[in-house]
């Protein structure tokens, strides 16, 4: 099996620590690697914040004590898209079912086939992987929150932390759970709220006073034709602007026969509201 190789300690500058896991991190391969980077990165963040509390003991200048909190925010930068990445990895072996749900004794197994350690001996801890799916599912609901909360506290003079990150991280996923219990109580009281549904003798009572949905197209159409007559001119001006060329269009058997469906239709509506009668018998 694959054991995590060694991040080597020989003494490099910060920006080149830095530099170093930014470039493990991108070429990761296999779940192994990006621990690797991920330690980099720490070692990167441990490095720069050592750099950072010996400036200030030192009564440093401002400016080098700013550099190494920025060099701190890189690093835990680097460390959290590392943990995203880890906890994708791992959710999906788990959906392989390559990896046993609270750790344990299958392998870590990645889609080109070679066979990874096992949970155990990757170094996988519960905890970690449970911290790795809060940054990662708080950044999918709000991309850009691990860099704001980085920036925030650089634009403060704070010292970045990774207690700053999870806290955010959490802040940000109550929110969603709490607008999510929001629309499922507003759901619930809609329900509660919404009346009966009708029964047989009300839904034919709606139908005798409100007709059916073709019913109302019916008055729809003809407030429609009324319209597109009421927009025409009257029938004296209309006839003079029927240009020669389309005389051979216009057919007035149709059109008086319109004309008489809408004379006839008037006649027996206008009987029907006065007698209260079905017209047509």
């Amino acid at each position: 099996m694959t054991a995590l190789a060694p991040v080597p300690h020989e003494p490099l500058d910060l920006p080149s620590l830095i530099d170093r896991a930014a470039s493990m991190l991108s070429s990761a391969k296999t779940a192994a690697e990006v621990l690797e980077a991920r330690e980099a990165a720490g070692l990167a963040y441990d490095v720069a914040r050592r750099a950072a509390r010996l400036h200030r003991a030192k009564a440093a200048h401002d400016d080098l004590v700013a550099a190494a909190h920025r060099a701190q925010a890189h690093a835990l930068e680097i460390e959290a898209r590392a943990k995203r990445r880890l906890a994708d990895e791992y959710d999906a072996a788990q959906e392989r079912g390559e990896v046993a749900g609270h750790g344990g004794g299958r392998n870590f197994k990645i889609p080109d086939g070679n066979l990874e350690p096992t949970v155990v001996e990757l170094g996988v801890s519960p905890k970690l992987i449970h911290e790795a799916r809060k940054i990662r599912d708080a950044e999918a609901a709000d991309p850009g929150l691990v860099r704001r909360t980085l920036d925030d506290q650089l634009s403060r003079g704070e010292e970045p932390t990774r207690a700053a990150l999870r806290r955010a991280a959490e802040e940000r996923l109550q929110r969603s759970i709490d607008r999510l219990r929001r629309t499922q109580d507003s759901v619930r009281q809609i329900d509660a709220d919404r009346p009966p549904p009708l029964t047989p003798e009300q839904r034919a009572q709606q139908i005798a006073i409100f007709g059916t949905q073709e019913d109302r197209a019916i008055h729809a159409r003809l407030d429609e034709i009324v319209e597109l007559i009421a927009e025409q001119p009257d029938p004296a001006e209309a006839v003079r602007r029927i240009p020669p060329a389309s005389y051979h269009a216009v057919d007035t058997v149709p059109i008086r026969r319109a004309a008489a469906w809408l004379t006839d239709f008037s006649t027996l509506f206008e009987q029907e509201v006065q007698h209260g009668t079905d017209a047509s018998e």
